[in-house]
């Protein structure tokens, strides 16, 4: 599909939508919008939430909506399962702006599902960068995050899970 220059209209206002539970993410760092479809001033967007039943997610329907049609479009939203999402789709800018705001980013290669298999991963410290830290929760201030404690300077985090 050609990108149009209303195509390009529609990705800029969807990066003004910010993650209601991290707000220092857009959903387009977070990387749960998979597309957008342009029918003259009718828009698709098809998002995939980070997990089932993620509570977020009606927010950020709604705030699509919103700015969508503050901009003279009549949108829907579309939500998809399949495939499911991954912390491989934020982005590299959304992994830095995790990390200044006070949250671990994913550790590439350490999916939370293998914890029971496999050496507990090295977490860095968001504050002073230490591999010195533990895991004090699986369950942080939201569910995507595990709560951490970093043994060096002693702040404890939140880590965002890796799935």
């Amino acid at each position: 599909m050609q990108r149009t220059k209303s195509h390009s209209a529609i990705w800029e206002l969807l990066g003004q939508v910010t993650d209601p539970e991290v707000p220092v993410l857009t959903i387009l760092d977070l990387g749960v919008v998979r597309g957008i479809s342009v029918e003259g001033k009718e828009v698709e967007v098809v998002i995939t939430p980070t997990y089932s039943g993620c509570p977020a997610m009606n927010v950020i329907e709604i705030e699509i909506k919103a700015i969508l049609q503050e901009n003279g479009y009549q949108p829907s939203v579309k939500m998809v399962l399949s495939p499911p999402w991954t912390t491989d789709w934020l982005s590299e800018e959304g992994k830095q702006k995790l990390k200044a705001y006070g949250i671990a980013p994913p550790v590439a290669g350490s999916a939370d599902k293998g914890a029971l298999f496999s050496d507990e991963r090295e977490v860095p410290c968001p504050q002073c960068e230490s591999l010195d830290t533990a895991l004090v929760s699986q369950f942080g201030s939201t569910a995507c995050k595990a709560l951490y404690k970093c043994k060096s300077c002693l702040e404890p985090f939140d880590y965002f899970k890796c799935l």
